[in-house]
């Protein structure tokens, strides 16, 4: 059975709601999703690499650090650059996160909380994908809880030392410069710590059943010694991290719709092409209509949120418990589509020539990192009760 090109989901007319400038990025990510990533990614997720030869591409299209300003940067909208993830994402969720983690996690905190000489140093060539950057917050003993962070950055003269150890840390290896959160004695802070530094060193880790595609690495620090200018300004506290993620959960909000159209689509042209019981589609079944049914619905309301997140976001006006409300919600959303699209192609649904079981497999990490679901919801408990639970 051949797939047709990809047309999106607009079962309610959103698309109606979108600006032409909007549909114009859509259609150039989807494009590219199209003719640079789909003949490459499945080789990639079972070969366990991430596709570096469309890095430099996906640059001049203005792919990193899309929604900022100046430093060669696109400058395009929040929605705009939601949409260039959910296309990212159906490609595959490896490629979503490399692409967050660039702009949403090395760039904006460089963005926001770096020096001047910071930004015209990195800036340029993160936004070229001519240098890659990571993010290292996560460690060993510490996850959901960021605030507990063994991480320590010394007063050492003129300069610092940093001693620690970070993992599951996105693009690790591959990146030229690493934005460290450490404790110091002020607070926690930020600092840049470039690739060859002594004591910095970074593994890839190794036997992932899921993000096969995306390179994850630990870090480690040692006597790190870092001149006072390594240190981001601005980021004062855990504060400044959070403000990080909050970026990243919205473009990952997006992402996932992307990962739950391909699986939607992938399921309703099997079921309208493949014939069962008396040369019947399978389409033509309540059951399988009523799995369709609930997919194209979640992914519609998943959508409203999304767009809503994006103009709220463009007004100034997004909050941490919106992003929560997204996240939890549209990761859940598709993975479950996942798992229905899946189970509608019955057998088939496991083999890579059909995408549905690799976005399942990547969509159990979307659902855990950069704040599980449990965490989320009690973001959002906290919201409508004034109580906060994990504390």
């Amino acid at each position: 059975m051949g797939t047709m090109a990809f047309s999106g989901v607009d079962y309610f007319l959103l698309d109606a709601s979108l600006s032409e400038q909007e549909l114009l990025v859509r259609r150039t990510a989807r494009r590219f999703v199209e003719d640079r990533v789909m003949p490459v990614i499945r080789e990639c997720f079972s070969a366990g690499r991430f596709p570096m030869e469309i890095v430099a591409e996906m640059g001049e299209l203005g792919f990193f650090g899309a929604n900022l300003e100046g430093y060669g940067c696109a400058g395009m909208s929040n929605t705009e650059y939601g949409l260039i993830m959910q296309e990212l994402e159906r490609g595959d969720s490896g490629l979503r996160s490399f692409v967050s983690v660039q702009g949403a996690l090395v760039m904006y905190p460089l963005y926001t909380f770096g020096s001047e000489e910071q930004k015209n140093q990195w800036l340029p060539l993160l936004q070229q994908g001519k240098a890659i950057g990571c993010f290292g917050l996560t460690e060993p003993q510490f996850g959901s809880n960021p605030s507990g962070m063994l991480t320590r950055a010394v007063r050492d003269g003129n300069g610092w030392l940093l001693n620690g150890e970070k993992t599951w840390i996105t693009n690790g290896s591959l990146a030229d410069v690493a934005i460290v959160w450490a404790r110091a004695e002020e607070g926690i802070r930020g600092f840049l710590v470039e690739k060859g530094t002594p004591g910095f060193t970074c593994s890839d880790i190794h036997g992932k059943l899921s993000m096969r595609a995306s390179v994850t690495s630990s870090l480690s620090l040692v006597d790190v010694r870092l001149p006072d200018s390594a240190m981001l300004p601005g980021a004062k506290g855990l504060k400044g991290a959070l403000a990080c993620l909050s970026q990243a959960r919205f473009g990952i909000g997006w992402g996932v719709l992307g990962a739950a159209m391909d699986c939607y689509e992938t399921a309703r042209q099997y079921v309208v092409h493949r014939k069962q019981f008396d040369d019947r589609p399978l389409a033509s079944h309540q059951l399988v209509q009523e799995k369709l049914a609930w997919m194209v619905t979640e992914i519609t309301k998943a959508q409203l949120l999304a767009l809503q997140a994006g103009r709220l976001k463009d007004a100034g006006k997004l909050a941490p418990h919106h992003i929560s409300m997204l996240k939890r919600n549209n990761v859940a959303m598709a993975l479950e589509c996942a798992r229905l699209s899946r189970d509608l192609l019955g057998a088939n649904g496991i083999m890579d020539e059909y995408p549905i079981m690799r976005h399942m497999c990547n969509l159990e990490t979307v659902k855990t990192y950069e704040g599980t679901d449990h965490i989320h919801c009690l973001v959002i408990g906290e919201q409508v009760t004034g109580i906060a639970a994990y504390r």
